[in-house]
């Protein structure tokens, strides 16, 4: 506060991005220089382009539903395992703090966090497996190109567009990110993801990797003694161990993911810094022109995050139990799809509505999509329960 007694102004738009300008790297988004939206609409204040995104990704209803879709476990299963909604907010923290160390956009890196999960439907995995399965015929379906399709079609919160008008550079990173052709999605074809969305990527990886460790240890379906065959687990269990001589079991685990995170971030922006230091691309799009990218672990840790991952694959993801839950979900997705196909007045109003535009199938699997699993159980049992009162 000054001499005067008065208040300090408040900071405005401009010189948030002047403070960008000042602080983050050449290579990174500056968010006054984003190609900017679909529908124009003025500069706000006292947001920029990129934490705008941000506060429409969290106002979104397809954000709130990841808190009832499943990451591993089902949501009746535990309130202490992760769902969706739980992983996306770790994600974004991780995604953020790596960004803010590496000089790259923090809003653009926590929006882009915040987004990557939209696309997915109820029961995790093997619900996008069953959806893949009955598109196969119309079109397909794949998490990324939907999740793309969620934020520009179908959440409607605004008067005069669909979608929430995000800006290009979020949803860039869906179309970059989707296995499909990127040109099919509208953009360009070969370009590597902004360094932001690089970023997004591990930070997914090393977080689910490091969690799903953490929910299978605390189901049981994972031992520690079985983790001992695993370097990075056993490496970091050691390094506990050598700090707390004494601890109880459960913070013994959890001091041990801790430190398999930290290492991960650690290696992730040690690794980065030097690719981005060295290479000749000077501006983002130099960046996304480059043959390979530059956001990631060194080799060392990367063979040790592959190691984990096929364990994780071979003795938790494909444990009975889990696949027990898997096969229950093909069943319910399946009959609930085939239900809408038999009789498509049964599909609510908007979405019949929806059928007109883009096709029966495809708005069966928009509906399916945007079920989280307590929906899709519900809907399922209102058409199969065959004791209720009509």
């Amino acid at each position: 506060m000054s001499d005067t007694g008065t208040q300090p102004s408040p900071l405005h738009r401009e010189e948030i991005e002047a403070r960008e300008d000042e602080l983050l790297l050449p290579q990174a988004m500056h968010s006054r220089l984003t190609r900017g939206r679909v529908h124009e609409e003025p500069e706000h204040a006292y947001r920029t382009a990129y934490m705008r995104d941000r506060d429409r990704i969290i106002h979104a209803s397809a954000f709130r539903k990841l808190e009832y879709k499943t990451q591993v476990f089902v949501n009746h299963e535990g309130d202490y395992y992760r769902t969706r909604l739980t992983h996306t907010i770790e994600v974004a923290q991780i995604a953020r703090t790596a960004a803010r160390a590496l000089r790259l956009n923090e809003d653009l890196t926590e929006s882009i966090a915040l987004s990557h999960d939209v696309g997915h439907g109820p029961f995790g995995h093997k619900g996008e497996h069953v959806l893949e399965d009955l598109m196969k015929d119309h079109g397909g379906f794949e998490h990324n190109a939907h999740g793309l399709r969620v934020v520009d079609l179908l959440e409607h919160r605004y008067p005069r567009w669909r979608g929430l008008n995000l800006s290009y550079e979020v949803r860039e990173a869906f179309a970059l990110h989707s296995p499909l052709d990127s040109t099919s999605l509208g953009f360009q074809k070969g370009l590597q993801p902004s360094l932001e969305a690089q970023l997004v990527d591990v930070c997914d990886s090393l977080t689910y990797l490091a969690h799903d460790l953490d929910d299978g240890v605390t189901s049981g379906l994972v031992t520690v003694r079985e983790l001992q065959a695993v370097d990075l687990w056993q490496e970091h269990w050691e390094a506990s161990m050598a700090e707390y001589e004494v601890l109880e079991p459960r913070l013994r685990v959890l001091a041990t993911v801790k430190r398999l995170i930290d290492a991960g971030v650690t290696d992730l922006v040690n690794a980065s810094r030097e690719r981005i230091a060295s290479t000749e691309a000077s501006s983002p799009e130099e960046v996304q022109g480059l043959s390979s990218r530059l956001v990631g672990f060194t080799k060392a840790m990367h063979r040790k995050q592959q190691h984990l991952r096929r364990y994780l694959y071979e003795h938790f993801y494909c444990h009975p139990r889990l696949l027990q839950m898997g096969e229950r979900a093909r069943y319910l997705l399946t009959e609930i799809f085939s239900a809408y196909q038999r009789e498509p007045r049964m599909i609510e109003e908007t979405h019949r509505g929806w059928a007109d535009e883009v096709g029966l199938e495809r708005a069966i699997c928009d509906r399916i999509a945007g079920m989280s699993d307590r929906e899709a159980q519900d809907e399922f049992d209102r058409l199969h329960a065959p004791f209720d009162r009509l």
